[in-house]
């Protein structure tokens, strides 16, 4: 074929030879030109593999090395970036979010009908019931812990009866006390008067009694001075105890008995045990025809003051009688504040709103019936629950 084109150029003209000569040379170098190049690439390029597979995404597969390839793993995202702060305004106060979660503190002393506590009872022994609703506890302890108390006397010119059970009672309640108790002496009449600060120093303890000799008012404030200690207590931590020597009568107050009892019922983690005093020269008039009418009355109500304070606080009044009397009194006093159960629990009621809720506990069995104590000979005991009747929670503006 080639030679058959260059043949047949003898038959055109010269000056036409001569073009397409230089058409062809053109041709020619651009075919020559053109398939080195591709041969190039194509030797570059490895030859296709009819059984290669195509790798699965990062995101998908295993997450290991089996399998004819090693599967790429998902690399770890990091964490996302902390939100950035808002930026703070000029004059503009800082504010902050607090969620308080309440607990409520409870001391139970359990003793049968003659006084004798009743140690070794489990937390599963106790169900305690706040407006009917049972609450779990959180914490239960039961130790023989020092106390911090207040000794608050009734020392005013009324009676020397009066003055002498009230000596009488503090002299006996301070003989008791141990070296890590911590104590502090209180007297009232018409206002109250601290004779000594918290202290475990039992000399000066005995040195403030010593201080009661002369009263200087009549006026008996009862409401005042309990008001005064409890408010005074409740800077303390931990738990307190006002040992009230009194006759129970107020006379004087600016406070009524609305106001001391909402006083109490808002104070927490204090416990009252009151003595009653003066009952011999009470005995005495009734005797001799005196005590009647709006006399006996009083007495009554006061008595029953004294019974609403301890109660209300999970403690006991006492009234004895006679003076040999006290001793015991005290020794049970003292047998029940270190021998009481330690009880905590939060609420199932969460809100804060300062209300007043009322507390009930009882003693169950394991089974969840009533709990049945039996003495040595195997006869059933009655036994006696005290704690405080209620508290009052907190409000959100505390």
């Amino acid at each position: 074929m080639i030679s058959g084109v260059f043949g047949g150029l003898n038959q055109v003209p010269s000056a036409s030879r001569k073009r397409v000569i230089l058409l062809a040379f053109v041709l020619c170098w651009m075919v020559a030109a053109t398939f080195p190049a591709q041969a190039q690439d194509t030797s570059q390029q490895p030859p296709a593999n009819p059984n290669q597979q195509e790798a699965p995404p990062a995101a998908g597969g295993p997450q290991n090395d089996v399998g004819p390839y090693v599967v790429p793993k998902k690399k770890e995202e990091p964490p996302p970036p902390a939100p950035e702060k808002p930026k703070k305004i000029e004059n503009m106060p800082d504010y902050s979010i607090r969620v308080d979660v309440p607990l409520v503190n409870l001391d139970v002393l359990v003793t049968t009908k003659d006084g004798q506590t009743i140690p070794g009872l489990k937390p599963e022994n106790f169900k305690i019931l706040e407006d009917g609703a049972p609450q779990k506890i959180s914490t239960f302890n039961q130790s023989e812990a020092p106390i911090t108390a207040v000794l608050l006397v009734e020392y005013a010119a009324t009676n020397l009866r009066y003055m002498y059970d009230a000596l009488n009672a503090s002299y006996t309640f301070a003989s008791g006390l141990k070296k890590d108790d911590w104590v502090a002496v209180v007297s009232y009449d018409m206002r109250p008067q601290i004779l000594v600060d918290f202290t475990q120093d039992k000399r000066a303890i005995m040195g403030a009694l010593n201080m009661l000799r002369i009263p200087g008012f009549s006026e008996r404030n009862l409401f005042d001075a309990v008001f005064d200690t409890l408010d005074r207590c409740d800077r303390i931590e931990g738990k307190k105890y006002v040992i009230l020597v009194s006759s129970g009568r107020d006379t004087f107050s600016k406070l009524n008995l609305d106001q001391i009892i909402k006083k109490i019922k808002s104070t927490k983690d204090v416990t009252i045990y009151a003595v009653s005093i003066g009952w011999q020269w009470r005995e005495y008039l009734e005797s001799h025809g005196y005590a009647g009418g709006m006399q006996q009355i009083d007495w009554l109500q006061a008595d029953n003051q004294l019974k609403t304070f301890a109660t209300l606080t999970g403690g006991r009044a006492y009234y004895p009688r006679f003076e040999g009397e006290l001793p015991e009194i005290f020794h049970d006093v003292a047998v029940d504040i270190r021998n009481q159960y330690s009880i905590s629990y939060h609420p199932t009621n969460t809100k804060l709103d300062g209300t007043y809720r009322k507390l009930k506990v009882e003693l169950q069995a394991p089974d969840g019936g009533p709990l049945k104590i039996r003495d040595q000979k195997g006869k059933d005991v009655k036994v006696i629950v005290y704690a405080r009747e209620g508290y009052t929670a907190k409000h959100t503006v505390e």
